[in-house]
């Protein structure tokens, strides 16, 4: 296996986040936005990655990753995804407040340290945003929600994830009293601008904009 920079691991693991919402190759100018990087800069990456064998890319075709590249970006979203658990469940951080750390912590190249955090954490599914974490053989659990903003009136669900991990945003929901496992039921939504009225069961009643609620993940 070849060996890969930080900032490698992080291009496999935003191509494999932006294919996963998308059919078809992934552009370049989606992984300029996403990473923030001149679109010049993101094609020298390219090209490195494909002479790597990570990904399958021709120029202005777009790019997708070869099996080893999505072997390997899921390694990465696993190691993500546990230490989040960790530092929520057992150094007692925030949910807001692990994304960045995880993102140090994820390119600590140890299969023995993950498969002890693994057992230590007791073979957790989920991370703290309610994102799957990939199996030990590399799967990507197959979970199925909707979003709240896609629900009618009289609807009830669970929350089980959000899509927007900002810290801004999950501090949002905190001061709301929106968290993983409320069940919500919408009592009304606006003609004007969809924004809803919901009940956080049995009775808290909230006002939850469209923009939050298109990025709230709740159960089929």
């Amino acid at each position: 296996m070849a060996t890969t920079s930080f900032t490698e691991e992080n291009y496999l693991k935003t191509i494999y986040a932006i294919a996963s919402r998308q059919q078809g190759e992934v552009s370049t100018n989606a992984l300029a936005e996403m990473t923030a990087t001149r679109a010049a800069s993101v094609t020298d990456m390219l090209k490195r990655l494909a002479d790597k064998g990570l990904i399958h890319y021709k120029r202005y075709q777009g790019v997708r990753l070869t099996d080893e590249g999505e072997r390997l970006a899921l390694t990465i979203i696993r190691r993500h995804r546990l230490w989040e658990v960790f530092l929520v469940d057992k150094l007692g951080f925030g949910w807001d407040q692990v994304h960045e750390m995880a993102e140090e912590l994820e390119h600590v190249r140890s299969d023995e340290l993950v498969t002890r955090l693994d057992a230590f954490l007791n073979h957790p599914q989920f991370d703290p945003h309610g994102d799957p974490i990939p199996t030990p053989a590399g799967l990507m659990p197959d979970v199925t929600y909707r979003k709240l903003a896609d629900l009618v009136p009289t609807e009830e669900a669970c929350l089980m994830g959000v899509l927007d991990h900002s810290a801004s945003f999950l501090q949002h929901l905190d001061a709301c009293g929106l968290t993983l496992g409320s069940v919500v039921k919408v009592s009304e939504i606006s003609s004007f601008d969809r924004s809803m009225q919901v009940t956080i069961v049995p009775d808290q009643a909230l006002f939850v904009s469209h923009d939050v609620a298109k990025n709230l993940l709740v159960s089929e």
